[in-house]
């Protein structure tokens, strides 16, 4: 595949692909369609020339394609109403007269009637373009897995009858959070640790695709402002011998500065929209960090809105966490130690271990390390876990 055909593949599939599905009703036909359109490309255009409008061309390619196998296919007759429309879409037609489907296409995948597993494989696959492979290896399951629930999911669209498209006003603010939460789920998929730069791109993609198709939902900015900061600190967070680095200990000059700026950008478009958020918080929180002081009062206070916003057992330890470094460890340590919900989860052990080795409490912080280490499972908090425990039990 050539180098355009390849940027194309990448730029427009998404696209191409939902207003395909929007023109013929039908995720599988419409995939298979545009597939053969991107293969006739591949042969054609190093030959004839890119055309003028790729994504009108592929459109009209497979959408003929596309027809010539309903006709075929006499067991398709219930889509034969395809055949009363005009057979051909003008190759040279402007880029307005292509609507831009992908909004359907994104609430359809990320409908609540699939499996949360589902949701995300068919996103990547359908807006992402990545292929059934590349999904599987991101997510580390057997291509044949993957593929399954690939099938399963699009069986699940055309059995249940699932809509393509936009959920009316009253379901749409509980729908667009499950849309913005498989995106970040992709996005921390990729965070790690261990890091997987693809998946971090393309949840950015998405986020990028969702902020132009809903330029005034401020949570959509919000959520690509804080992918875009978070990923900015990637190639620091882990050392040469792929052991952690805690955000104050990292080498600030492997940061992302562009990407700070972007991310910074996005998020002054989203919070004079009015109408903050989760994800735009997390974004402002994000960003204090990433000042060459952090002004931890204000990071706490932020969390102490986002609990209010969205309370949740995590957002409370974050916040306890921002209290010890504003107030000293010992109030940080009370909130902590007043969270309930969270035994099973290895930050609340690790935190909890870090102040308590800063007040000095070194056996007690040995048991807390201990704790979290048999909670995780990443090679990489492993060993950052394992140092800091051999560290204070040296103190002690």
């Amino acid at each position: 595949m050539t180098a355009t055909l390849e940027r194309t593949f990448r730029d427009e599939w998404g696209r191409v692909l939902a207003t395909l599905i929007g023109l013929l009703g039908d995720f599988e036909v419409a995939e298979e369609a545009a597939q053969e359109a991107f293969a006739t490309a591949a042969e054609r255009w190093p030959r004839d020339g890119t055309p003028d409008n790729p994504r009108a061309w592929l459109v009209a390619t497979a959408r003929n394609r596309a027809i010539d196998r309903i006709r075929r296919d006499r067991t398709l007759a219930a889509k034969t109403r395809l055949l009363d429309a005009p057979e051909a879409v003008e190759e040279t037609m402007d880029e307005t007269t292509i609507p831009d489907e992908r909004l359907e296409l994104v609430f359809t995948c990320c409908h609540p009637a699939l499996a949360l597993d589902a949701q995300v494989a068919l996103t990547l696959r359908t807006l992402g373009g990545l292929t059934t492979e590349e999904i599987a290896r991101a997510f580390l399951v057997p291509e044949p897995t993957m593929a399954q629930r690939l099938v399963r999911a699009k069986k699940k669209i055309r059995a249940a009858g699932i809509p393509f498209r936009v959920p009316p006003d009253h379901l749409l603010p509980e729908r667009l959070r499950s849309v913005l939460a498989i995106v970040y789920l992709i996005f921390n998929e990729g965070y790690g640790p261990p890091p997987r730069e693809e998946l971090c791109e393309e949840a950015i993609r998405l986020g990028k695709v969702l902020a132009v198709l809903m330029p005034d939902e401020p949570e959509a900015l919000g959520l690509l402002a804080l992918m875009l900061l978070h990923d900015a600190r990637r190639a620091a967070r882990l050392d040469a011998a792929g052991e952690l680095v805690l955000l104050d200990d990292q080498d600030r000059s492997l940061w992302d500065t562009a990407r700070i700026e972007e991310g910074r950008a996005v998020l002054d478009r989203a919070l004079p929209l009015g109408r903050p958020g989760p994800y735009q918080l997390q974004a402002a929180i994000a960003s204090l960090h990433l000042e060459p002081e952090a002004d931890w009062p204000q990071i706490a206070a932020l969390y102490g809105r986002l609990a209010r916003l969205a309370p949740s057992p995590v957002v409370e330890l974050n916040r306890a966490v921002a209290v010890a470094m504003a107030e000293g460890p010992e109030q940080g340590l009370k909130l902590i130690d007043g969270i309930d919900g969270l035994d099973g989860y290895r930050h609340l052990h690790s935190a909890r271990a870090d102040l308590l080795r800063r007040l000095g409490r070194g056996d007690e912080a040995a048991e807390a390390y201990g704790r979290a280490l048999e909670l995780a499972s990443q090679p990489a908090e492993r060993a950052f876990l394992e140092r800091r425990l051999a560290e204070v039990r040296s103190s002690a």
